[in-house]
């Protein structure tokens, strides 16, 4: 680990000041393609009312919309929200909010809650926290969603670190019905019914 303390607010916003883009999301190849396999994962399931963490600039966000009645895209910054409600504007079902989770958490029930790419920013403590927020607001039958990059971070956590804490604190609770590992990141689906 290269420290215990969760990115904070300052950190994403100096990051955005610098490239409204930070990691490409609209234009890298890796990007491209595990959207791709991420959404092949939730295929051929309509959600009521789901919930995308740490959304950034909104492109995952603008593709899961098509399977969903309701989608809220939430990131700890406003620069990269700015742009995502300019490419989801068209998507009536789709709302964008700033919140810095685990501190702050929205409302609600959600059928699938997707943390794409944001686990490892957290400290341990944040991600466990997260998890039991993650755990009170999942419908039954709920998915969730995690994809985590396996290269070097330059964060809190690595990659499967994070993953292996979120899914320690959801043990018993959340079922493993989807691991899939690529050279370059994990991704597991976990349901709160496997029935």
């Amino acid at each position: 680990m290269s420290g215990l303390t969760s990115r904070d607010a300052a950190y994403f916003n100096r990051l955005y000041r610098g490239d409204p883009d930070p990691w490409k999301f609209a234009s890298s190849d890796y990007e491209r393609d595990k959207y791709a396999a991420t959404l092949r994962v939730v295929s051929g399931r309509r959600f009521t009312n789901a919930l995308d963490v740490g959304c950034s600039i909104g492109v995952f966000t603008h593709s899961l919309a098509a399977q969903c009645d309701s989608l809220l895209g939430i990131d700890i910054s406003e620069a990269p929200l700015r742009h995502a409600r300019a490419l989801c504007r068209r998507q009536r079902q789709v709302r964008f909010r700033r919140l810095a989770v685990p501190g702050q958490w929205p409302d609600g029930s959600f059928d699938l809650i997707v943390l794409s790419e944001v686990l490892y920013f957290l400290a341990p403590a944040d991600i466990t926290t997260l998890a039991r927020l993650t755990l009170g607001s999942l419908a039954l039958s709920g998915r969730v969603l995690l994809v985590n990059w396996l290269g070097p971070t330059n964060a809190p956590c690595g990659g499967d670190e994070a993953a292996r804490i979120f899914i320690a604190a959801c043990e018993a609770l959340l079922w493993i019905t989807v691991a899939r590992q690529t050279s370059e990141y994990r991704l597991d689906l976990l349901v709160l019914d496997p029935q």
